[in-house]
C-alpha cells in the first residue's frame, strides 16, 4: 500500500471517527420550487415542476415543497397570479414524486381548510402551516385539520428577526401545543447573523421536545454559514433550494449546504454525487440562475424587509421617483411583512409627496433671505 493510500485512509477513519461521535442526522428539505417561484414571478411551467422533480427524486431529501411562492391559496392580483393552479402543480409534482416526500406551504388567510383538504387528497406529504412570528394563534386549526389528516406538519414562524428569542419560544410552544411534528424558523428578510441563529435556534432546540429547523435567505451572504450555526445549536432541519434559488438574494444552496455538512462530519441521507448529478440535468432545462446579492438584497437583509419585496420596491421606486434605501427603511419603521404589498405604493406616494415639500420648501429659502 502506498504512503499516499495510507494517508487518504487514515483521514478517512479520522472523519469516521469522528462522525461517529459528534455528528447528527439531518434532514434537508427542498423549495426550490416554491420559494424560488418569487424569483420568476410565479410562473414556473408545469415542465418545469416534472423535470425538477423527477430529476431530484433519488437525491435522498426529506421533501420538494411546491407551489405560489406564498403558498397554498396566495396566487391573486396582490401578490401575482401564478402560472398554474394549486392542484395542477401539486398533480404534476406527485406523478414525478416516488421517493421524496411533497411538501407544501400554507399560510393562514391566503390558504383556506379546503386548500388544506385539495393538497392532502392530491398526495401531499408534508404541510407547512406558517404565520409571522408573533401570530402562531393563526395556525391552531390548519396543523389540526393537517394533522389529522395523516400529514406530517411542520409550524411554521416566519419573519422571526422581528421577536425575541423569549417571544418566539412562547410561539413555537404554542404550534407544538396544536400538534406540529416540528418547528422552523424563517429568517425571511435574510437579516440573521450568527448571534442570533445561536440565541433562537438554540433555545428553541433545548426546550421544545419536537425538532427544530431553519429556514435562511442570503441578503448578507450569510445564508449558508447561518445554516452551519443553526445545525451547531441544534436543528434537525434545514432548508436550502439548488443553486440558492429563491426570493431576492435567494437561499440556502443546496449544493453547498450538503457539501459543508459533510466536511464539518454531519450526515444526511442525501447523495452529493447524485445532487450534483441532478443539478445539471435541472439546469439545462429549467432556468434557476443562481441570484445575485444586489444592493436591494443588501438593504432587505440590513433593514429586515422581506425578501420577496424586492420586486414591487423597485417598481414604487421608479414610479414615485424615491430611493429604494428610502421605501426599505419607511417599511422596517411600519413593520410591513409579507402580504402587505399594497403598502409598498403607499409608503413610496408618501415618501414622494414629503420629498417635494422638502425641495418646494429650499427652493423658496433663497427668496426669503432676499427680501429679508
Amino acid at each position: 500500500m502506498s504512503g499516499s493510500k495510507q494517508r487518504n485512509d487514515f483521514v478517512e477513519d479520522g472523519v469516521r471517527e469522528k462522525t461517529e461521535t459528534k455528528s447528527v442526522q439531518l434532514e434537508i428539505y427542498d423549495p426550490t420550487l416554491r420559494d424560488g417561484s418569487h424569483a420568476v414571478k410565479h410562473c414556473l411551467s408545469l415542465r418545469d415542476i416534472a423535470t425538477y422533480c423527477a430529476a431530484i427524486d433519488k437525491c435522498g431529501l426529506s421533501a420538494v415543497e411546491v407551489g405560489h411562492g406564498n403558498g397554498l391559496g396566495a396566487s391573486s392580483l396582490q401578490l401575482g397570479f401564478a402560472a398554474h393552479s394549486d392542484a395542477q402543480m401539486l398533480e404534476c409534482a406527485r406523478e414525478n414524486l416516488s421517493i421524496t416526500k411533497l411538501g407544501v406551504h400554507a399560510i393562514p388567510g391566503f390558504a383556506k381548510i379546503g386548500d388544506l383538504k385539495l393538497a392532502i387528497d392530491i398526495g401531499v406529504d408534508v404541510v407547512r402551516v406558517a404565520s409571522h412570528c408573533t401570530e402562531a394563534d393563526t395556525t391552531e386549526r390548519y396543523i389540526e385539520y393537517a394533522r389529522n389528516r395523516g400529514a406530517v406538519v411542520h409550524g411554521v414562524l416566519m419573519m422571526s428577526h422581528m421577536a425575541s428569542a423569549l417571544k418566539l419560544l412562547e410561539q413555537a410552544t404554542l404550534q407544538q401545543e396544536y400538534g406540529a411534528h416540528a418547528i422552523v424558523l424563517m429568517d425571511s428578510a435574510g437579516a440573521y447573523v450568527e448571534a442570533d441563529v445561536q440565541e433562537k435556534i438554540g433555545l428553541l432546540a433545548s426546550e421544545l421536545s419536537i425538532p427544530v429547523g431553519f429556514h435562511a435567505h442570503n441578503n448578507l451572504g450569510l445564508a449558508v454559514a447561518n445554516s452551519l450555526a443553526a445545525v451547531r445549536c441544534g436543528a434537525k432541519l434545514i432548508d436550502g433550494t439548488l443553486n440558492g434559488f429563491g426570493a431576492g438574494a435567494g437561499n440556502t444552496s443546496l449544493q453547498v449546504l450538503v457539501a459543508a455538512l459533510s466536511r464539518v462530519g454531519h450526515e444526511t441521507d442525501v447523495d452529493m454525487f447524485a445532487l450534483l448529478k441532478a443539478s445539471d440535468r435541472i439546469v439545462r432545462d429549467v432556468e434557476l440562475s443562481p441570484p445575485v446579492i444586489k444592493q436591494a438584497n443588501i438593504l432587505s437583509g440590513l433593514f429586515g424587509v422581506f425578501s420577496g419585496f424586492e420586486k414591487p420596491v423597485a417598481r414604487a421606486s421608479l414610479q414615485f421617483g424615491v430611493d429604494e434605501g428610502s421605501i426599505y427603511r419607511e417599511l422596517e419603521r411600519r413593520k410591513v411583512v409579507a402580504g402587505q404589498e399594497d403598502l409598498i405604493v403607499e409608503v413610496a406616494q408618501e415618501l414622494s409627496k414629503t420629498e417635494h415639500r422638502a425641495v418646494r420648501l429650499r427652493a423658496t429659502e433663497p427668496a426669503k433671505e432676499a427680501t429679508s
